[in-house]
């Protein structure tokens, strides 16, 4: 009989008339890894929100250990022994593991360091995580921060653990790491939750998933029981086809030529270490590497937000390094970002679609006065093209799901038939129809003869969408190879500094 760690029955939140979970039930046991699946706006967070304490259910019931329980914050929810695992880390870089580790617990400043220091070790020891003590945060790979901020809950008491998106930014090889240390952590009793969008990892390392749909629990299955596929419908509700199309298109002719590119940040640390690559009409070119490799430094620096201290961007056979995006556009090169930060740097989040739509093609409007009218026609066209669900193109974008979000913003940056498109993170927290929509966008952009740079952090889509995968590690290309002639293992080792070419 299984032991009974989480009871979540009939739960129920709104926000205004929207309802985020509606009589949803969920139900995890100990020594069991449990994922939670469903589309952008399912209802997941909101659900995961209210076990570790950020929200309160409107009605419904929790129980931890067969004890119903009421929980006010993250700080009651470790009581309980919940603990979540954001997909961001909440560390002070300058201190060490151990200082993160006793942070805000009662008693920290009194405790013996070296008592501390044990049980740390004590507990990395019998969970397998490679965590030592009094190593600076700084110095620290993506992993073993991540270790970290496992150990953080595991030393608060916790045994049921939420991880948020745990993988987004590991390499294959970190990944596989952390999927044995959940495999022993519910060996040793555990329960754990994880929030994922990756279904491969899901049929890899967990024992049971429940799905959402609209604020509603679908279904629970066991995972040796089910499919990618059958997943899929069932987040979906209809049936779903999972494959990438990689359209045969003939590489044109070269467009952009990146030659020793260098730059720093404001601390003066280099952030590009003289890069060297090419760009084609008609090729999806794929960018690889951990986060903070130097991926949105690049983009930006080609868009001409970003300063560079040497080297050359050549857009066909003029130099364009130095040019602001303004003067970009004026020399008649149309080349468009879709930035990571969709609300912050792409869409200004309070206007409408037609005024979202005008700040980038007032450029080509003639006379003083902007004529609204055309965009209008363009932005409902848009809609329907799009599968924009939006009540109009009036409304507020800040208020669209974060899927239509990027189809507004996608749409609006390839109706201005670029030559260069670059998008930074495409699909980051969308689901499958949404992600698969953008993918279809990008690969008629590729047909068009169209150059693009595709920054992703799934490997799996990086080699089923992409001719070529370019690889960077601490702001250096490691790798640059056909996406048809490699392994997800071999980016992994690219991503972890190891020098390949085959592109």
């Amino acid at each position: 009989m299984n032991e009974v760690f989480v009871q979540m029955k009939d739960i129920c939140k709104y926000f205004g008339s929207v309802k985020a979970n509606h009589n949803v039930n969920f139900q995890v046991n100990k020594g069991e890894i449990h994922a939670l699946l469903g589309e952008n706006g399912a209802g997941k967070s909101t659900l995961m929100n209210m076990l570790s304490g950020f929200y309160k259910p409107d009605s419904g019931s929790i129980f931890i250990h067969n004890e119903e329980v009421s929980i006010h914050s993250p700080k009651d929810a470790i009581k309980h022994g919940v603990g979540m695992i954001h997909q961001h880390y909440k560390l002070v870089d300058v201190l060490t593991a151990k200082e993160n580790i006793i942070l805000g617990q009662k008693g920290s400043l009194f405790m013996n360091p070296k008592k501390i220091s044990d049980e740390i070790k004590s507990v990395a020891d019998k969970f397998g995580l490679p965590v030592h003590p009094d190593k600076k945060i700084y110095d620290m790979s993506i992993g073993e921060k991540q270790s970290v901020e496992i150990m953080k809950v595991l030393y608060a008491g916790a045994d049921i653990l939420i991880m948020d998106e745990p993988t987004a930014v590991l390499t294959p090889q970190e990944t596989e790491k952390l999927f044995d240390i959940m495999r022993n952590m519910a060996k040793l009793g555990c329960a754990i939750i994880i929030i994922t969008h990756k279904l491969h990892e899901v049929m890899a390392v967990s024992d049971r998933v429940t799905i959402l749909r609209k604020g509603q629990t679908v279904t629970t299955v066991n995972t040796k029981e089910s499919s990618p596929k059958s997943l899929t419908d069932l987040m979906v509700g209809a049936s779903t086809n999972l494959s990438i199309d990689r359209p045969q298109v003939k590489r044109g002719s070269q467009v952009l030529k990146i030659q020793g590119l260098n730059a720093s940040d404001e601390e003066k640390v280099k952030v590009l270490k003289d890069i060297n690559f090419s760009m084609y009409e008609g090729e999806i070119l794929g960018v690889a590497g951990v986060a903070g490799s130097g991926q949105k430094e690049l983009c930006e620096a080609i868009a001409g937000l970003y300063p560079v201290e040497s080297g050359d961007i050549i857009f066909k056979d003029e130099n364009i390094n130095d040019l602001t995006p303004g003067q970009i556009i004026k020399k008649g090169i149309s080349m468009s970002f879709i930035p990571e930060d969709r609300l912050g740097m792409g869409l200004v989040a309070s206007m409408d679609m037609i005024d979202n739509y005008l700040i980038k093609d007032h450029h080509n409007q003639k006379g003083h006065f902007l004529k609204r009218k055309p965009v209008e026609a363009v932005c409902e066209e848009m809609i329907k093209n799009l599968d924009i669900k939006t009540p109009g193109i009036h409304h507020p974008v800040k208020q669209l799901s974060g899927g239509n979000i990027q189809k507004v913003l996608i749409g609006r940056e390839i109706e201005t038939n670029p030559h260069i498109l670059i998008t930074a993170y495409a699909v980051r927290g969308l689901d499958i129809n949404a992600s698969h929509t953008i993918y279809d966008l990008i690969n008629e952009q590729k047909k068009k003869g169209v150059a693009v740079l595709f920054i992703g952090e799934d490997l799996d889509v990086l080699l089923e969408l992409c001719d070529r995968i370019m690889v960077l590690c601490e702001g250096k290309i490691t790798g640059n190879v056909k996406a048809d002639q490699t392994t997800k293992e071999a980016l992994g080792l690219m991503m972890a500094g190891q020098e390949v070419t085959n592109g």
